[in-house]
């Protein structure tokens, strides 16, 4: 990954039947419409998509019925000895309910499934962008395991990936749920064998994906059941700043999430925050990924680039505050992992989440990985990473580093 994509990143039930099935219920959304959600068994069977890679990103207009979840079209991408991968695009609901087409990848074993079906594995990406052309499963590249046998799926996220959308970048429920209905797809393949019990995973943006995966997966889904989640270098506490070292990246971050949130939110323009230079190069946004963006914006002057700052002006000061992570305790387990050389998560930040989520008697791990950064985190972190996804699904008692109360 090049060095200013991870500048941004920082802040950054028969498994044989296919998947537990979901009642229907009728949500109403931003645009004031009713979403009625069905059964899989209601919804129609999805396409088998054969037109090319970009054609696949054309989502149907209007979506067909279906409820979160839902496959809407496959694509098949690649098949060897030991695994099948598709490109998959599914129902999801954004931050504010309405049903939107989310794309990602879905790999799983050819080998025998075990009698109860395999543990799912989902991993949450780190920053690419808000524009469709961005979307990580363009790529075709198989969705990673982390050392855990089983089905593995890897979402775009809500609004990156369908063309003509926006990505709600760091927005919780909307990345949280696209990452628990990627689970939920992967159910509705019948050839895979996904049984409910599954793992979130995720890394710099994707790391704030998986703590908001981890708030939400029991009450958005509780017919799965959630054994762990692992943030590595998480964006998190994404109200705050940690010394001098800690700023390119939170204003980055913060102009991202800014324009990402215009698609979640009704109320929220960027253009009410940013300076006349940020506004004058903002088209950058839908049109480049990560690189494009920082080569654009990161030379603008920190006392040019708000007008307003969205940390202290409504409603983005409220907005910003739903969506830090860390303020939910749920039954599963957390596991935080960081390294010592990061600069753009610095392990301050990460140690705050950890005091965080303490303090809600969470029950948490955390672990150092000494001189890692923020692109070596995840290789150098791998080992200890895998032993502890490896013990939440062969049901062993999760460590709590959290200190016990007096």
């Amino acid at each position: 990954m090049a060095a200013t994509t991870l500048l941004v990143a920082a802040c950054s039930g028969s498994s044989d039947s296919g998947g537990a099935t979901t009642s229907t219920s009728t949500t109403t959304g931003k645009s004031g419409s009713s979403t009625t959600a069905t059964t899989p068994a209601e919804a129609d069977a999805p396409e088998q998509f054969s037109g090319t890679v970009d054609a696949f990103y054309e989502a149907p207009d209007p979506l067909p019925a279906g409820a979160p979840g839902d496959l809407i079209r496959v694509q098949d991408v690649k098949k060897d000895a030991d695994t099948v991968t598709l490109r998959i695009m599914y129902h999801s609901i954004d931050a504010t309910g309405d049903d939107r087409a989310t794309t990602g990848i879905v790999t799983y074993p050819t080998t025998s499934a075990p009698e109860d079906g395999w543990p799912v594995i989902a991993w949450a990406h780190g920053t690419v962008g808000l524009a469709a052309p961005c979307a990580p499963s363009r790529l075709g590249g198989a969705a990673p395991d982390f050392g855990i046998e089983g089905v593995r799926v890897a979402t775009d996220y809500i609004g990156l990936g369908p063309v003509g959308e926006r990505h709600g970048y760091l927005i919780g429920d909307a990345e949280g749920h696209s990452v628990i209905d990627a689970v939920r797809a992967a159910q509705r393949l019948p050839d895979a064998h996904a049984s409910p019990r599954w793992v979130a995973v995720g890394h710099s943006q994707g790391g704030h994906a998986a703590l908001f995966t981890h708030q939400l997966g029991q009450s958005y889904a509780p017919e799965l059941d959630l054994l762990g989640t692992v943030a590595i270098a998480p964006a998190a506490e994404v109200r705050r700043t940690f010394g001098p070292a800690d700023d390119i990246v939170p204003r980055m971050v913060g102009i991202m999430m800014l324009y990402g949130a215009e698609a979640e939110y009704p109320d929220i323009h960027a253009d009410d925050y940013v300076g006349a230079e940020v506004k004058a190069k903002a088209s950058i946004i839908d049109t480049g990924c990560s690189d494009e963006i920082i080569a654009e914006l990161a030379g603008i002057p920190k006392a040019t680039f708000y007008a307003h700052d969205p940390l202290t002006t409504e409603p983005a000061k409220s907005m910003l505050a739903k969506n830090d992570p860390g303020q939910l305790r749920v039954d599963a387990p957390l596991f935080i992992v960081y390294g010592t050389a990061d600069w753009y998560v610095v392990p301050d930040r990460a140690k705050a989440l950890f005091e965080r989520e303490c303090g809600i008697d969470q029950v948490t791990a955390i672990h150092e990985v000494p001189g890692a950064d923020h692109g070596t985190v995840v290789s150098q972190g791998a080992a200890a990473i895998t032993t502890w996804l490896q013990d939440r699904v062969d049901g062993l008692p999760a460590p709590n580093d959290c200190p016990a109360a007096p």
